[in-house]
């Protein structure tokens, strides 16, 4: 597939097959991942896959602030990616100190980063994705181990897609969106 198909034709999949997602796949897909850019090549993201059908329910009963849409993804999907990032990396100099003004921030821009990679990834290789941010990260923890040092950062929903893509909706003209300053 051209890179330019893919940024193109990935979409944001809600609705999934029963088809499983086989561990090989999920290890490709991270295998691709794993080459994104981050701060000073720190590589802090990490994912944790939630395969387990009573786990994923228990996190969109009780760990989406109540939001339904995402519960009812995450009930639908075959495979919960939670990305987290390890914590007083990113951002930081080796003395502690904040690199720049942006503080800790570069660590939800890597995390943006990898998330991204990895739903183009997973189109790749036909794995359907949704990148879902409103979660209670101490909810979650309450149904998967992660260490202390990771701070959740987003839930991805993933499956074989249950119908076709629909065309992309219409996008802002590059004028609108671009200055080139000479």
């Amino acid at each position: 597939m051209l890179m330019e198909d893919c940024i193109k034709g990935r979409r944001s999949v809600r609705k999934y097959s029963d088809k499983d997602i086989p561990n090989d796949v999920l290890r490709e897909i991270v295998d691709l991942a794993r080459f994104s850019p981050s701060w000073k090549n720190s590589q802090t993201v990490r994912y944790h896959i939630v395969k387990n059908p009573q786990v994923r329910e228990n996190i969109a009963n009780n760990a989406v602030m109540g939001f339904g849409f995402n519960a009812k993804t995450i009930t639908r999907c075959n495979a919960l990616a939670v990305v987290t990032s390890v914590g007083k990396i990113c951002g930081y100099e080796e003395d502690g100190s904040f690199s720049t003004s942006k503080e800790d921030s570069w660590e939800m821009f890597d995390a943006g980063i990898a998330s991204q990679t990895f739903c183009l990834a997973a189109y790749e290789k036909g794995v359907g994705s949704v990148i879902l941010g409103i979660f209670d990260e101490e909810k979650i923890r309450d149904y998967i181990d992660i260490p202390e040092n990771e701070t959740v950062s987003a839930l991805i929903a993933l499956g074989y897609p249950l119908e076709e893509a629909k065309s992309a909706p219409p996008r802002k003209a590059v004028d609108e969106l671009l200055e080139i300053i000479d």
